[in-house]
């Protein structure tokens, strides 16, 4: 098993409905990560103030440093794992940073098990109906992703930490669970049990993207894979 590196941020801004590149720049306030091999002792970036305390967001500085504290990480031998970061995280980061050359290669050689789902399902799934399916313990009662920006700007500082450290913590046990069981779970809406096989465990987003097309003729909408990671080819 690889020994990865749990990463997720959260934004500055809040985004109405699902079309959030149109709510750009959204800014970061804080992120996270976990370590397969330090779970304990999680690890969190925020801005900061003159007086020490968070900032309203990071700045650009604060952000090309995120980024290059993840490529060290990614030198010392860990593989960066995230839920659906090669379609929003390192897109946003990239962003903030101004180093997409940076961001584009670490989304690449980076393992999204969100992503892979879609690539070969066709579909993606939510990651609290993983955790539930895995019993794993899933986000908090009463908080999102959605809720996390408003809540940062009123100074509720150490729930957003809380709650994001909470979602690298569940997408690192998915991970090594889904590796040991050769499968990841989820509960579909109607509550039913379904299962998603990686008998040769997780792929990284550049192997998945060279996965065979999915059939998708029984969908209305599907999701094409490309809507993910189109930002990671453009120079």
């Amino acid at each position: 098993m690889r020994n990865y590196l749990a990463f997720d941020i959260e934004t500055a801004s809040m985004v109405e409905g699902d079309d959030w590149r149109s709510c750009r720049p959204l800014g970061i306030t804080c992120a996270a990560a976990m370590a397969s091999d330090n779970p304990e002792r999680p690890i969190v970036w925020h801005g900061m103030t003159s007086e020490g305390t968070p900032s309203e967001r990071m700045t650009r500085s604060e952000a090309q440093n995120l980024v290059a504290d993840l490529r060290s990480y990614q030198a010392h031998g860990y593989t960066l794992l995230t839920w659906n970061g090669a379609g929003f995280d390192f897109d946003v980061l990239a962003e903030e940073a101004n180093n997409s050359p940076a961001c584009q290669l670490l989304a690449r050689e980076h393992v999204d098990m969100m992503f892979q789902v879609v690539c070969e399902k066709g579909f993606p799934i939510g990651i609290d109906n993983a955790a539930k399916a895995m019993q794993i313990t899933g986000k908090p009662e009463g908080m999102s992703g959605a809720l996390a920006p408003q809540m940062w700007a009123e100074g509720q500082f150490q729930t957003v930490l809380d709650y994001v450290v909470q979602d690298v913590r569940i997408a690192l046990q998915l991970a090594e669970q889904a590796e040991k069981l050769h499968a990841l779970r989820w509960l579909t809406r109607r509550g039913q049990m379904r299962t998603f096989n990686i008998p040769n465990g997780w792929l990284t987003v550049g192997e998945a993207c060279s996965l065979p097309e999915p059939d998708t003729s029984w969908m209305k909408s599907p999701l094409k894979r490309g809507s993910f990671v189109e930002w990671m080819d453009k120079a």
